[in-house]
């Protein structure tokens, strides 16, 4: 899969690789897309637990809670990080589609109980915190994915003040409260708004 994307590896290769008969791999899996389906359903277990666990943790204040639990998505190291190397291959465009789908439905439930919280503490207004977070994520997933949108570093650093103004606007917080998201995308404060 190294050289070749999930499309361009065979059961066969994957059976060579692995050491085990093709009876063995169709007993577990009826199909490459199964397999690819089992890798994808264990990586989102681990993406949306551990976002759960950093939800979780009242300890930390809202606005930093948040952040964490974006950063959380970014698994590193070992499994995760090879497979996040592989989705992003122009050849694991149907990889790189579920997993989007994971965090589209998976993170705004997490991110929507924060919310609430923050609503309770006065920090955020809004009627509508599951479909402010659905929002978010699913632009943050589209607009920050450099294999979809194509821009340069100062677009992306403009994008990313608007992101945080909009989201600010959303949710009904205060002007310039939610700054420090900006640090998720390795931005410091640039308060360059209009």
């Amino acid at each position: 899969m190294d050289r070749r994307g999930f499309d361009g590896t065979s059961t066969n290769d994957i059976l060579e690789k692995v050491g085990i008969a093709r009876g063995t791999l169709y007993h577990h899996f009826k199909s490459k897309e199964d397999i690819m389906d089992a890798l994808i359903d264990r990586y989102a277990i681990r993406l949306i637990d551990g976002a759960q666990e950093v939800a979780a943790d009242k300890s930390i204040p809202i606005v930093e809670r948040i952040i964490r639990v974006v950063m959380a998505l970014n698994l590193s190291g070992g499994s995760s990080e090879q497979i996040m190397e592989h989705i992003h291959k122009p050849q694991n465009a149907l990889m790189h589609q579920k997993i989007q789908k994971v965090i589209i439905n998976g993170v705004p439930p997490i991110l929507t109980e924060i919310i609430r919280e923050g609503i309770q503490q006065g920090l955020f207004s809004t009627p509508f915190p599951y479909e402010c977070m659905e929002m978010v994520v699913i632009y943050a997933s589209t607009v920050f994915d450099d294999d979809l949108v194509v821009m340069t570093e100062k677009e992306r650093s403009s994008r990313i003040v608007a992101f945080v103004c909009n989201v600010e606007r959303l949710l009904g917080a205060e002007s310039g409260s939610l700054m420090d998201v900006m640090g998720m995308f390795g931005e410091g404060d640039e308060s360059s708004r209009d």
